[in-house]
């Protein structure tokens, strides 16, 4: 697993354990609480952090006499650190946050409402292309700009679709359905050959001597499936959350998502996709190491995938619906958020609103490649510069220029959902439960959202 991969993966365990822990000040000058004309602004993201910095000429020659101090710490103190600034008093002035965390900050009082800031100043949110809503409280509010957005595609080995006698555009059009799994199902069998070379559309494949999976694990990459089930399932219309916006239950228990649970689990017991926990190595190094073909990874991994030594990758859409048509794909945008203790408000506003640009997110999209700014403008300008690199990001401008993009849900105490849903996500895919468990798993869910 990827650095990347486990601050999207890992966070919400880490901010249950940061929110746990007892709270001690910060040191004095840890970078909190500014006063006057310096502003700080923390994220985890040591690329944005370094990337953000080609930002501030531009910022200080519009805004004289302001400075903005940018502070990265590594995701696994991060939100101790941010925690304990909010009980010390000498928080960051405005900060990156996940959306897992925004309802026990919001309701901590520790978050600024900008619409007042917007109205005023006259910024227009439409500039976004995904992630606005997912940043707007019960209290009709909205805490935050989007500074990025994610997607999900198929990354595969150009050189085994082409030996299993497949071709890119096989790849790109696949259909799904949690039937019998459409032509997604025909491709991953296809593409699974086992140490005779035998492939699983083939007699005579032996299941239990594979030498390479049609397709990497799609059980539980996580509790919400961002990069696995979820981009399947939401192309019947399933959502999450139930209402969709500030849920009070996730539809764990609705029929489409066991049966899709069911028909996932049904492909490691065919052979045709390694079991839960079988390699200790990310999809990248499985897919480099050709112990699988084809992998359903974020867009964050999309120059990992694509530069691997020694292996031509290509990148499809995620699949086309049961009804031919559609795709869809969920997109958890990080925040950029300013802290209800700042003694900097105003300044700290007018940094947020200028990293809210295109020509600021162009600027430092360009820097790093690594991330996805959350302007279109700034978008486009970053995948014409990787093509020039060999990475063709077209596939991610696509999806959300055709809106198949749609935002992670906003909820309650995703800390603790996240440490109760995993470990029964786990258990179902390893054969320790069987699909009783998605009837208690949302139980618990109301438990958890109720508070």
């Amino acid at each position: 697993m990827t650095k990347r991969t486990l601050k999207r993966t890992l966070i919400p365990m880490l901010a249950a354990t940061a929110l746990a822990l007892p709270l001690a000040a910060c040191a004095s000058g840890d970078g909190g609480g500014s006063s006057g004309g310096t502003v700080h602004w923390w994220t985890w993201d040591e690329k944005q952090a370094v990337s953000y910095k080609e930002c501030l000429p531009g910022f200080e020659k519009e805004n004289p006499g302001v400075k903005v101090e940018i502070s990265q710490y590594a995701v696994d103190d991060y939100f101790t650190k941010l925690t304990a600034g909010f009980v010390a008093g000498n928080a960051p002035d405005a900060f990156q946050n996940s959306v897992q965390f925004f309802d026990a900050y919001a309701k901590q009082g520790q978050l600024e409402p900008l619409t007042d800031y917007i109205e005023k100043s006259g910024f227009d949110l439409d500039v976004y292309n995904v992630g606005v809503s997912a940043w707007q409280y019960t209290d009709g509010e909205q805490y935050a700009l989007p500074l990025d957005w994610a997607a999900t595609a198929f990354y595969y080995n150009v050189d085994k679709v082409a030996e299993a006698g497949l071709t890119p555009e096989d790849i790109a059009t696949m259909t799904w359905n949690p039937d019998d799994g459409g032509t997604f199902d025909k491709v991953a069998a296809r593409l699974t050959v086992d140490e005779n070379g035998v492939r699983a559309d083939e007699p005579g494949f032996d299941k239990t001597k594979v030498a390479t999976y049609g397709v990497g694990a799609l059980g539980s990459g996580d509790f919400i499936g961002q990069t696995t089930w979820n981009p399947m399932l939401s192309t019947t219309g399933w959502r999450i959350g139930d209402p969709e916006k500030w849920p009070t239950k996730f539809n764990y228990d609705d029929p489409e998502f066991v049966k899709t649970m069911e028909y996932l689990r049904g492909l490691t017991d065919r052979g045709i996709a390694p079991g839960f926990g079988q390699f200790t190595v990310g999809d990248t190094e499985q897919l480099g190491s050709g112990a699988i073909a084809m992998a359903s990874g974020g867009s964050w991994s999309a120059t990992t995938f694509a530069k691997l030594p020694g292996s031509k990758v290509g990148i499809a859409p995620t699949v086309l619906g049961p009804d031919g048509e559609t795709r869809s794909m969920m997109s958890n945008s990080n925040g950029n958020q300013l802290w209800a203790g700042s003694k900097n408000k105003e300044n700290a506003w007018k940094w947020m609103s200028y990293m809210g640009t295109e020509e600021c997110q162009t600027k430092a999209a360009l820097q790093s490649g690594s991330f996805f700014p959350s302007i279109p403008g700034a978008m486009d300008a970053l995948a014409a510069d990787q093509l020039g690199q060999g990475v063709d990001l077209s596939v991610f401008v696509e999806a959300a220029k055709n809106e198949w993009v749609y935002p992670a849900p906003a909820y309650a105490n995703g800390s603790e959902m996240g440490s109760t849903m995993q470990p029964l996500f786990e258990a179902y895919f390893s054969h320790e439960r069987d699909a009783d468990v998605f009837a208690e798993m949302a139980e618990q869910s109301k438990e958890i959202l109720a508070g």
